[in-house]
């Protein structure tokens, strides 16, 4: 496989590239052509205007075409891989039923001003998303589902009083890096009002979060856009069930 590519258009690796942007001007020609000079600046050359329309008093959305010089290293790409094997909902709910003898204890929300619940609730609800079902269909754990708005002490109070194996949050709004600030705001409640022993797992889900951020926002895992039902529940037997039991081994080794 190649290690090194350039994007492509009309024309394998003429690096043609299409980017969309905003600026705060009023769509006349001026503001094209300072559209132009900021794709210019970005390294398309030439750069071509195929689409542009005022978005409300002093705003233009503007489409460039062009070519890059620039080159993607394959080799130097960075990303957060499957990890886990991806179980059926039978073998979620035949592991959690043997190994854990009890249900497994699911919090979930989005927290701060976020009102999304679109995110959370396909992974949630029964009726689920793209054809799988939600958690609550899996009969050997026990979902709640807070919806919207949940300030980090209602949500830090939920899972101690459901005694949550796992806490899923759900972050759509973005805004100044709201995601961001909810999450550390949220990792840190749960340091604070829990022993390490006795944490949930802490799961965000979001289209604006870097999957490798767990560390730095203080999380168990950061899911990404087109994340599944499935693989949330294939996630949480694995990091609750099956990682405890390799370190049990390994100690007992």
């Amino acid at each position: 496989m190649k290690t090194v590519i350039r994007p492509y258009g009309d024309t394998t690796g003429d690096g043609m590239t299409q980017v969309s942007f905003t600026l705060p001007l009023p769509h006349d020609k001026k503001a094209e052509g300072a559209a132009l000079q900021l794709a210019a600046k970005m390294g398309l050359e030439p750069a071509m205007l195929v689409h542009a329309k005022q978005m409300g008093d002093g705003f233009t959305f503007f489409v460039i075409y062009g070519s890059v010089r620039h080159l993607v290293e394959l080799d130097k790409v960075v990303v957060v891989e499957r990890d886990f094997p991806l179980l059926t909902a039978k073998e979620v709910n035949t592991v959690v039923k043997q190994k854990m003898r009890r249900k497994l204890s699911v919090v979930g929300a989005c927290i701060g001003t976020d009102a999304h619940t679109v995110g959370i609730d396909a992974i949630l609800n029964l009726k689920g998303i793209a054809g799988e079902k939600g958690l609550e269909y899996y009969r050997e754990l026990k979902v709640v589902n807070l919806g919207a708005q949940i300030t980090v002490p209602e949500l830090v109070a939920a899972a101690k009083a459901e005694k949550a194996d796992a806490v899923l949050v759900s972050q759509v709004v973005t805004q100044r890096d709201a995601h961001l600030h909810n999450t550390r705001e949220m990792s840190a409640a749960f340091r604070e009002a829990l022993p390490a022993d006795k944490r949930p797992l802490l799961i965000v889900g979001g289209p604006r979060f870097d999957e490798l951020m767990t560390g730095e926002l203080g999380v168990d895992r950061i899911f990404g856009r087109g994340t599944t039902p499935r693989e949330v529940a294939s996630y949480l037997v694995h990091a609750l069930i099956t990682e405890k039991a390799d370190r049990k081994k390994a100690v007992a080794a």
